[in-house]
């Protein structure tokens, strides 16, 4: 009972908001066709709110004695997608389990992130030792992720590590040396990248340049978006989704659909609900009891206020099309599960930092 007093409400009032909303827009994506997505998607959710509960109970410390066995599964399970991976929508990045199957790139951000955070709690951030492990615990996993190919979740994971690599005391002479590195390798970059990838990058600067092609994601979505004006069509009476014209209305555009459905206001409440959970994942992580806890909880807040601003960045044109899911909302298990899973070591670094004042921690990094 202790431990449920001292939940952190507010956030976990979000969350099931959140996880709600998501299976009615979800099924409103999917009544007209695989409905079983929908059934399918209520077991993860299942699935999911018990590992959330499970992690409730799980100190911190034990969590980190883990960083590294499971930083080092989600390794060997990246390894294994180029000889055993099933290929879907034209990639390969699924490994068949049996009764599912699991995408190691969505449990590496988070084994990424959380062993990071080790790193930095157990070791002086700012020395290049420190640094040099965090960029190669950082950049080979991202390397097998591009060869799947997926650029835009390897793009995610490099963004939210080096994020955390940031507050975590890099000095800011890194920074500028990583921004010029990055605009230097630009064109490298360009040259490497897949021609499908160099379209979607087209079709955004240019969307009409090619509507049946690469722009034809950006203009359907901006098409839903728009005619959903401010109260929307209705629940159900999207013409966008029920007549197909909006392409992977159940991942990675439903929030088109629920936009078109719900309009300004359901849209308005969405991103209200994700602003109230970011910032109180922010507390948490100024009230977190030790630096371990507080690194972890800023590096999941930073890994959901990426796959937030890309998602809807991207389905209202003003980012390049990208496969990143909208939390808690997209159709997807692996996403899913492992965001649970996330959002249930936050609030165990909540449960522990109950009643501390702020920023008063322990000498112990992982206490």
């Amino acid at each position: 009972m202790s431990t449920i007093r001292r939940l952190d409400m507010p956030l976990l009032c979000c969350l099931l908001l959140l996880g709600a909303l998501g299976m009615a827009v979800l099924f409103a994506a999917v009544h007209q066709g695989d409905v079983g997505l929908f059934q399918r998607q209520a077991v993860y959710w299942l699935l999911g709110v018990g590992v959330f509960l499970g992690l409730c109970y799980v100190p911190l410390r034990h969590v980190a004695l883990v960083c590294w066995p499971l930083y080092t599964v989600a390794l060997l399970a990246l390894l294994l997608v180029p000889v055993f991976g099933e290929v879907q929508m034209g990639a390969r990045r699924w490994l068949n389990l049996g009764l599912f199957n699991m995408q190691p790139s969505e449990m590496m951000k988070w084994a990424l992130i959380l062993l990071l955070a080790f790193i930095f709690a157990t070791r002086e951030s700012s020395r290049g030792r420190t640094l040099m492990l965090a960029l190669l615990a950082s950049l080979f996993p991202a390397g097998l992720i591009v060869v799947q190919p997926d650029l835009g979740t390897a793009l995610v994971l490099l963004t939210a590590a080096l994020v955390l690599i940031a507050v975590a005391g890099l000095p800011w002479r890194w920074l500028l040396y990583s921004l010029i590195a990055v605009l230097v390798s630009l064109p490298l970059l360009w040259r490497s990248m897949y021609d499908y990838q160099k379209q979607r990058v087209l079709g955004f600067l240019d969307p009409q340049s090619d509507p049946l092609g690469a722009g034809y994601h950006v203009i359907q979505s901006t098409i839903a978006i728009g005619s959903g004006g401010i109260f929307g069509k209705g629940y159900l009476q999207g013409t966008q989704a029920r007549l197909h014209f909006l392409p992977e209305q159940h991942t990675d555009f439903i929030f088109a659909v629920m936009a078109e459905e719900g309009g300004l206001l359901v849209a308005a409440l969405l991103l209200a609900l994700y602003g109230v959970m970011l910032a109180r994942m922010l507390i948490i992580a100024a009230k977190a009891h030790s630096r371990f806890a507080g690194l972890l909880t800023l590096g999941v807040c930073t890994m959901f206020m990426i796959y937030l601003g890309v998602n809807i960045g991207m389905v209202s044109g003003m980012l390049p099309v990208v496969g990143v899911p909208l939390p808690f909302v997209s159709y997807g298990g692996s996403a899913l599960v492992t965001m649970m899973a996330a959002m249930g070591l936050v609030m165990r670094a909540a449960i522990e930092s109950h009643g501390r004042i702020p920023w008063q921690r322990t000498a112990n990094p992982l206490a």
